[in-house]
């Protein structure tokens, strides 16, 4: 079982960027693919991006170009760069994982993002 928890969440002005990180520890990374999903208020959740322990990604149409996803095994941690943010990307930013020997998923707290216009 892995455990995540989210960092960098905020307040920020549209236009700017803003970093998430995720760190997980509790099993072998290597057996999850990572996302990151995020819930507007009065919305269901919904599929960010996605990255493989193979480094393959999967970017949602309306964030793709502006944000990307990338890994660091050394330090079990899951990035979310979002860059050219708008108001409606304000959200709370959950970090998943998929363990894709059996399809269990595990998520974080998630972090708030404010987007500012």
């Amino acid at each position: 079982q892995v455990q995540l928890v989210e960092f960098g969440g905020g307040l920020v002005q549209a236009g700017r960027s803003l970093r998430l990180s995720c760190v997980a520890s509790g099993d072998d990374l290597n057996h999850y693919v990572m996302a990151w999903y995020r819930q507007a208020p009065g919305r269901e959740r919904e599929f960010v991006a996605r990255i493989t322990s193979a480094g393959t990604t999967v970017i949602e149409d309306s964030v793709k170009g502006r944000f990307t996803i990338s890994r660091d095994r050394a330090k079990s941690a899951t990035y979310l760069q979002m860059n050219s943010l708008k108001p409606e990307d304000t959200a709370v930013y959950y970090c998943n994982a998929l363990y894709f020997v059996n399809g269990m998923n595990y998520w974080g707290e998630g972090t708030l993002v404010t987007v500012a216009s």
